[in-house]
């Protein structure tokens, strides 16, 4: 499959103009609307209780909300698995991995939202993939909210995919730390517009609030490890070519710091991550700009 993870396809009205990143956090709706020759919209609502549908209709009288819609489920809002891939046609593949997951999540097959993308081919020729598991349930409301107020949704998709389509098109890998205010940090690496690893982190959501000296006791050699471990896979396991940099994309008031101290840990160049161009001061943001941009990707890749 390409680097855009089209869980379900939803509706099949006409294509409208523009373009609407949606990321469902833990305690906000963030929003990017993207209108040709129109300056970028920003906007961030809270949510209680993650009633994503009321937060929803209260933002959109703040922000033009039409257009083609791709929404970002959270961490907490999906799960990932990784399984060897059916052995039956690919038509037939999204309605078997349904019942091959079904112990390894805690959502019902019934009430299951699913896809896939390739996984690596392991030793012997096992190929595997990636299966994304979301809860209709959860997600009902705010996608019949939204397709009432003239949005046509394109995509329901994951943070690593969004962070991924911010890449410029490379032959060299590149591994990037990023995160979404108050969420937890996740590692991908991506090569050629396709994401080859993903890795969530548990326990760094509060990371920016974090002194440069509490960064120092641990946090950083944790971070470091995990880097390390996923490097180590890509390279010795996926039988990759060595990442060429290491990209920080974690909007916190330390992210330098961080840069620099993960710099030190490793031999391979760190960086602050270069946001598009027009995006500079948008880092907050960029997991929204990044689904905004998945349309723009689609021919792509």
């Amino acid at each position: 499959m390409s680097i855009i993870a089209r869980i379900n396809q939803l509706f099949s009205s006409p294509k409208p103009t523009g373009s609407l990143g949606i990321c469902l956090q833990q305690q906000a709706l963030a929003f990017c609307s993207l209108e040709k020759n129109q300056p970028a919209g920003f906007h961030q609502a809270k949510v209680n209780e993650q009633h994503y549908a009321s937060a929803f209709s209260q933002a959109k009288n703040k922000i033009n909300l039409t257009g083609q819609c791709n929404i970002v489920l959270s961490a907490k809002q999906n799960q990932l698995v990784q399984v060897d891939k059916p052995k039956v046609p690919v038509e037939e593949i999204n309605a078997a991995i349904k019942w091959q997951i079904k112990d390894l999540v805690s959502i019902a097959p019934e009430d299951m939202i699913v896809d896939y993308y390739d996984g690596p081919v392991m030793g012997g020729g096992l190929e595997k993939i990636n299966v994304v598991c979301a809860a209709k349930s959860e997600l009902q409301p705010l996608v019949e909210s939204i397709h009432q107020d003239n949005c046509q949704i394109q995509t329901i998709t994951v943070e690593e995919f969004a962070f991924a389509s911010l890449c410029p098109n490379e032959d060299d890998a590149r591994l990037m730390v990023c995160q979404q205010p108050n969420e937890e940090i996740v590692l991908i690496i991506v090569k050629n517009n396709e994401l080859y690893f993903q890795r969530r982190l548990r326990g760094m959501a509060t990371i920016a609030s974090k002194t440069e000296d509490e960064l120092n006791m641990g946090v950083i050699d944790s971070l470091s490890l995990e880097i390390q471990r996923s490097t180590d896979y890509f390279e010795r396991q996926l039988k990759q070519a060595p990442i060429r940099s290491i990209e920080v994309l974690v909007p916190m008031a330390q992210e330098a710091f961080l840069a620099r101290k993960l710099a030190e840990n490793t031999n391979v160049p760190v960086n602050l991550f270069s946001m598009p161009q027009g995006y500079e001061k948008q880092r907050e943001y960029a997991a929204c700009i990044g689904a905004a941009m998945l349309n723009n990707m689609e021919d792509s890749v």
